[in-house]
């Protein structure tokens, strides 16, 4: 089978989603150094092709501005882990100084950053999504390559999903009597938060429903189409029995999003849409109500819920909104240079050192985590690299929807600090960028 030039590169783009997919969304140093150097390297193999050099040079020079921030930005986290004299750090970072004091040791030389190792990381990954736009914009450039993504994602998602279900009901269903010992309560996949696995079916039911509204042929594309409604089941499912409230409450959104717009905005009626979106809801009720009992269905979308669980220990009892609290008051603390990118878990456990780290990688609340990560300055080079994206935005169904999806885990989840998760908020709202024209 002959391969045209855009499939080879793209199929390699789809290379690195699926690492991504069964490597527990790239969530370790080892694994992001390894999509660094794998996204690097792509990037200057495609640089050897005339035309996509040329779309290279002409985002750069469409975006010079925006790129100019964000390479700013990134200079901002290597100053972060940089080792500086001591008298010198008292200025940038007084509470590391503090910290340093306390412990009464000779050191001569410091970051800002409280766990340079992780910032470090950090920072290689905030270069990955950089290269990743370029990628994007190189070899993404006709309507039928987005296809060509949005049914690479449904298939993926539902050999995520149909692995992730399977494992779930080996431990719930005797008649599948395979010897898998599974202690989870939840569909998780090769992810190991539940929640990070919902996000990522989240895109991939959406890529599947793209796929189904943009095949304009369907007489082509009639097997196809059938196979993306059936991954769209398996996906359904997969995304349900999560139990992630953040992600199923973000399904809800998603169904009656695409609902009102089928119903009230559509010029032309699309019955595959009503359809699904209904065989989905009868999935729901029929087999999660039946079988796991109605309860579970409504408990399922009580986000705030988990909010003010608590850590159950000798000597202090923690919520996770008292954590979200913890680090807002740490913004304060560190406020014009922030603590480094990775560098919470240590700071918890600085403040906490009794406390059981499980509920201490992030403060479950993206955005406040972001902001004392990156201080002041930090955050706002960074707002500063995005803002003409925004400026220049065309909002539209699909941009809409991907910002309510952004809302929601900033404020209530930790997602965003998956490098998948990155990758793929990254990925959409760089493909779906559509302009206007500014006078």
């Amino acid at each position: 089978m002959h391969l045209s030039k855009n499939k080879k590169y793209q199929y390699t783009f789809f290379l690195l989603i699926f690492i991504y997919s069964i490597f527990n969304g790239g969530n370790s140093p080892l694994l992001i150094q390894i999509n660094f150097l794998f996204i690097s390297f792509f990037f200057i193999f495609c640089l050897k092709d005339k035309n996509y050099n040329s779309h290279f040079k002409y985002f750069i020079k469409e975006n010079k501005i925006s790129i100019n921030f964000y390479i700013l930005f990134l200079f901002y986290l290597l100053f972060q882990i940089l080792p500086l004299p001591i008298e010198i750090l008292k200025f940038f970072s007084s509470e590391k100084y503090i910290y340093l004091i306390n412990l009464s040791s000779d050191f001569k030389y410091s970051s800002i950053s409280l766990a340079p190792t992780s910032s470090f990381f950090q920072l290689l990954n905030f270069c990955s999504m950089l290269i990743l736009i370029f990628i994007l914009k190189m070899i993404f450039y006709r309507e039928r390559h987005k296809n060509r993504l949005s049914l690479f994602l449904s298939f993926i998602g539902f050999l995520s999903s149909l692995i992730a279900t399977f494992l779930f009901l080996s431990e719930n269903i005797e008649i599948l009597n395979f010897k898998i010992n599974n202690t989870s309560s939840a569909s998780t996949g090769f992810f190991v938060n539940r929640t990070v696995f919902s996000v990522f079916l989240l895109f991939c039911l959406i890529s599947s429903l793209d796929y189904l509204g943009n095949s304009r042929n369907i007489r082509d594309n009639f097997l196809t189409c059938v196979y993306v409604r059936l991954f769209i089941i398996f996906i359904a499912i997969a995304l349900i029995t999560t139990f992630s409230r953040i992600g199923n409450f973000l399904l809800l959104v998603t169904l009656l999003y695409y609902m009102i717009d089928e119903i009230f905005f559509k010029k032309k009626k699309n019955n595959i849409f009503r359809n699904i979106i209904l065989l989905i809801i009868l999935i729901d009720i029929f087999i999660l109500g039946i079988y796991f009992g109605s309860s579970r269905i409504i408990d399922r979308f009580s986000i705030l819920d988990n909010e003010f669980a608590e850590i159950q220990n000798l000597d202090v009892n923690l919520s996770r909104f008292q954590i979200i609290k913890f680090a807002f008051y740490q913004i304060y603390e560190f406020f014009i240079f922030g603590y480094g990118p990775g560098s919470f878990e240590l700071l918890f456990q600085v403040k906490f050192p009794n406390v059981t780290n499980y509920y201490a990688n992030h403060a479950h609340s993206d955005l406040i985590q972001f902001v004392g990560e990156f201080g002041l300055i930090g955050f706002t080079i960074f707002l500063l690299s995005i803002a003409n994206y925004f400026i220049r935005l065309k909002f539209n169904f699909k941009n809409n929807l991907l910002f309510i999806y952004l809302f929601i885990i900033l404020l209530f989840d930790f997602s965003l600090h998956i490098p998948f998760i990155q990758f793929l908020f990254v990925t959409f709202l760089t493909l779906n960028q559509k302009f206007i024209k500014l006078s």
